[in-house]
């Protein structure tokens, strides 16, 4: 829940207008949430249980889902989307809501998912702290993000452009969070046995101008609060183009786009956890150890 305190960086209406427009060719640009999806169920292969009652949180269009289908032991699945356009197509149990406001009762859920969606969170530590009130006792939390490096060379190049059409930059590309951080507020949240990691996954595209709709198709164009609300100048556009082909471009003359997918791993503190020995409680010298 976001509180007084908590900084507005995201336009969270613009956020699910993005979403909502994306509805029409969504499949067409969904490559990324499938990788990151598929990326989170390889983890669940290693946890050998069963998870009765489970959410999908930022469900998008159900593409977790029809993933976890394979797997099997999850026995009932809600879906949670901020834009109800977007979530129409998916199946199971339905429900339109935010993030940074969950409609559940405390203990909940025995697993809560979430691919592609914190990121656009404003009040990140809020969220995690009711998704672990969701979470039943020895419940999973598992969620996937993009990172602080997500689209740095998108960035660089826009920064180069402005400074040169303008002599300063405006906010165009998310501050997405870093890994140290998200590890912290993973803590914070009262997670045990919390893991953090982060890996860089590079994508190829023919242009520039084709990674900028793959972007607006993904529903993940700039819903910054302080951006600019006017078009962007076509010449402005055209230079940071310019500057992607020059600086980023590879030896098959293909552009490389950067995406830092961040994975939270944590459970919900129960008294079977396995526990670090009291501070001192060692009987081997660290001297005989080294």
């Amino acid at each position: 829940m976001i509180s007084n305190q908590v900084p507005i960086i995201f336009d969270r209406n613009r956020l699910k207008k993005h979403r909502a427009r994306a509805v029409v060719n969504f499949a067409e640009h969904d490559f990324l949430y499938r990788e990151m999806g598929q990326r989170l169920c390889d983890r669940l292969e290693y946890i050998k249980r069963k998870f009765p009652f489970a959410l999908d949180l930022g469900a998008h269009n159900g593409i977790l889902a029809e993933i976890l289908e394979e797997r099997g032991g999850i026995e009932n699945l809600v879906q949670m989307e901020l834009s109800e356009p977007l979530l129409s197509g998916a199946k199971n149990i339905k429900v339109v809501g935010d993030e940074e406001l969950l409609p559940f009762a405390e203990n909940s859920f025995d697993l809560i998912i979430s691919v592609g969606s914190l990121h656009w969170v404003n009040d990140l530590a809020g969220t995690l702290i009711q998704i672990q009130r969701s979470l039943k006792p020895d419940g999973l939390f598992l969620a996937i993000f993009f990172g602080g490096q997500t689209l740095q060379e998108l960035r660089a190049s826009f920064e180069k452009a402005e400074m040169e059409f303008r002599g300063g930059v405006s906010p165009r590309i998310s501050p997405f969070i870093d890994v140290q951080a998200a590890g912290s507020l993973l803590q914070r949240a009262g997670f045990a046995l919390p893991v953090v990691d982060s890996e860089i996954l590079t994508v190829e595209y023919n242009h520039p101008l084709k990674l900028m709709k793959e972007l607006r198709g993904m529903g993940e164009t700039n819903t910054l609060h302080e951006c600019e609300k006017n078009f962007t100048p076509c010449s402005l556009v055209m230079s940071a183009v310019d500057n992607y082909l020059r600086d980023f471009s590879n030896e098959q003359q293909r552009i490389e786009a950067s995406f830092e997918l961040i994975t939270l791993t944590g459970w919900k503190p129960h008294c079977s956890q396995q526990k670090p020995s009291n501070r001192g409680s060692g009987k081997v010298p660290i001297s005989q150890v080294i």
